[in-house]
Order: structure tokens, then C-alpha cells, then sequence
């Protein structure tokens, strides 16, 4: 079954100008509230401690919470994972919860409670020199990713396609961690893997669009820059649509049943492969457009063997 029967033919590059202004807001409200807000570490990188445990029956959380707030840790947050019988503990560093004694305090505060023992499956403590450079190692991997990506794209292409897909990659990463810091959801160590991962599937979108626009550089010679970028995205559409809809569908499936542990990571996903299909198609091209990108670019001269009768003719190695 073809689901796409006919090609499209939309004039994306067209709408270059108003998606410009459409990404400007969503970049200056992501940096404002960056800014201003900040984002919401988890203990991954503020540092604290965290507990799994594990009961017989079906527990409250607002009973547990409750609990540890009237008894020294006002902070704690206490939520379900995976079961009603599954509950995580994270307690943030503060004056009362400095060491990694906090674990054995709360199993006490908590089996001294209506709500019982319960079996403690995991504990885990990060100080505060920890978190700190676990977050800049994680800011590294982001910054030595998208150096890796403008090297290969400039060898496999051109300086001008690899300054496109990069500046892509950053509206990308830019607008979800922005995302992140408006709504105020938990920025932890599986959400900065996420951010790696959504670099990876942004850039594959854009560089199928690249292969085609480089192919059809060489077939279409007669029309002008523009018109190229348009057919070659129209042509990659039906991928990129099949592409982002069935990768949407397990990562919603993710968020909604993956349990509270995964959310973090299936909504980073979620919320990149959706900024990464837009990017690939009104941010990566159109700025190799305003670079100056043409078919020349991508084409090299045949050097003419002595004795041959034809002229070397420009191909595509």
C-alpha cells in the first residue's frame, strides 16, 4: 500500500521567512526562560539521595510524603514507578541532607510510619562536586557532538551544508531544553542522553534532505538553487513524515507507560523528534540557501586524459 501516491510539490523554501521569525520566538522564550528560570536539576547533577523501594501491597504517596516532610525533609519528593507498589525517594542536598546517612534515616522515619517496611531495592548518593562535573562532562559530550557533526558534514559535503545542519542541531537542542525550563520538568541524566540521541535522529533527517540535494544538483541543472532545495525536500517528505510518525508512536507508548522513571527521557525524545523534523526541513536547508550554497559547489571538474576527444564534463563522485 502506498500511502503517498503523488509527490507534493509545497514551496518549503518559501516559507523560510516565516518560519525564521516562528524558531526566533521559540529561541528567545527558551534562553528568557533559561535565563531566568534556569532548569530543574535532578539529583543526578544538584546532588542527593535517592532510594527504590518496595512494598507488598499498594502504597500513598501523600501518605509518604507527608511522613518525611513532618519529619526533617520537607523537600523530599516521593512518587510510583513502575507499580503501586514501587516507590522512589529523592531527598535534594540541603543542611539536614548533606551525607549519605539520609538513606538510613528515611527507611527508619518510613518504617516507623502507618505506611510499613518495605524492602529498599537501590540507594544512590551524589555529592555536590559529583553532580557538578557529571553536568559539565554531560555539556562536553553535547559540544563535542556537534563538532563531530560540522567535520563530517563538511567532508561528505561542503563548509556550507555542514554550517546548515549544525545551526539546525543547536536550534534543536536550544528549543527543548527551553521546553524543559518553561514547563519545569526534571533535568536529569537519562534526559541529557536523550538530548544525544534526538543530535543523532536530527541530523539523519537532515542528511537524507542533503543527499537528495546534492543528487538532484547534478540532475537539475537548469533550474535555479531554490527550486532544487524544494524538490529535493518535497521528494525526502514521504520518509521523513513515515519516519517521525512511527518513531512518535513508540515514544508516546514510552511516556505513558514507561513509567515514571522513563518520562523524562520518552518526553526529551518526544519533544526533539518533533523540533528535528521542522529543523530539517525550514532550518537546515534555507540557511545553506542564505550561505550562498550552489550546484557548482558540490561539483568537480574531470581532469581530461591526453587524447580523449570529449571535454571533462562536471560529475558527482
Amino acid at each position: 500500500m502506498q500511502l503517498f501516491k503523488k509527490q507534493s510539490t509545497i514551496d518549503f523554501i518559501s516559507l523560510r521567512f516565516i518560519a525564521m521569525v516562528f524558531s526566533a520566538i521559540l529561541i528567545g522564550a527558551s534562553i528568557y526562560s533559561l535565563s531566568s528560570k534556569g532548569l530543574n536539576y535532578g539529583i543526578d547533577f544538584s546532588g542527593g539521595t535517592k532510594l527504590e523501594l518496595s512494598y507488598e501491597k499498594d502504597v500513598s504517596v501523600v501518605d509518604m510524603r507527608a511522613t518525611l516532610q513532618q519529619n526533617g525533609f520537607p523537600e523530599a519528593v516521593v512518587q510510583h514507578f513502575g507499580s503501586q507498589k514501587e516507590i522512589l525517594v529523592r531527598v535534594p542536598l540541603s543542611a539536614q541532607s548533606s551525607d549519605d546517612k539520609v538513606s538510613t534515616k528515611i527507611v527508619k522515619i518510613l518504617n516507623a510510619s502507618p505506611v510499613g517496611k518495605g524492602d529498599v531495592r537501590s540507594v544512590e548518593f551524589v555529592g555536590p562536586t559529583f553532580g557538578k562535573e557529571l553536568f559539565e562532562k554531560g555539556v562536553l559530550a553535547l559540544l563535542y557532538s556537534l563538532i563531530g557533526v560540522m567535520i563530517y558534514v563538511a567532508f561528505r559535503f561542503e563548509w556550507k551544508f555542514s554550517l546548515g545542519s549544525v545551526a539546525a542541531l543547536i536550534h534543536d537542542v536550544i528549543i527543548t531544553i527551553g521546553i524543559f525550563s518553561l514547563i519545569g520538568l526534571e533535568f536529569t541524566l537519562p534526559v541529557l542522553a536523550a538530548l544525544l540521541a534526538v543530535i543523532g535522529y536530527s541530523l539523519n533527517d537532515t542528511i537524507v534532505v542533503f543527499d537528495r540535494i546534492r543528487e538532484n544538483f547534478r540532475k537539475l541543472r537548469d533550474i535555479e538553487t531554490q527550486e532544487t532545495m524544494n524538490v529535493s525536500i518535497n521528494q525526502t517528505l514521504p520518509r521523513t513524515i513515515l519516519t517521525s510518525l512511527t518513531t512518535l508512536l513508540v515514544l508516546v507508548a514510552l511516556y505513558f507507560y514507561g513509567g515514571d522513571a522513563l518520562n523524562g527521557f520518552a518526553a526529551t525524545l518526544i519533544i526533539g523528534v518533533l523540533i528535528g523534523t521542522y529543523s530539517s526541513i525550514f532550518v537546515a536547508s534555507p540557511t545553506v540557501l542564505a550561505l550562498g550554497a550552489k550546484a557548482e559547489d558540490l561539483l568537480v571538474e574531470v581532469v581530461e586524459k591526453e587524447g580523449a576527444d570529449q571535454p571533462g564534463q562536471p560529475y558527482r563522485p
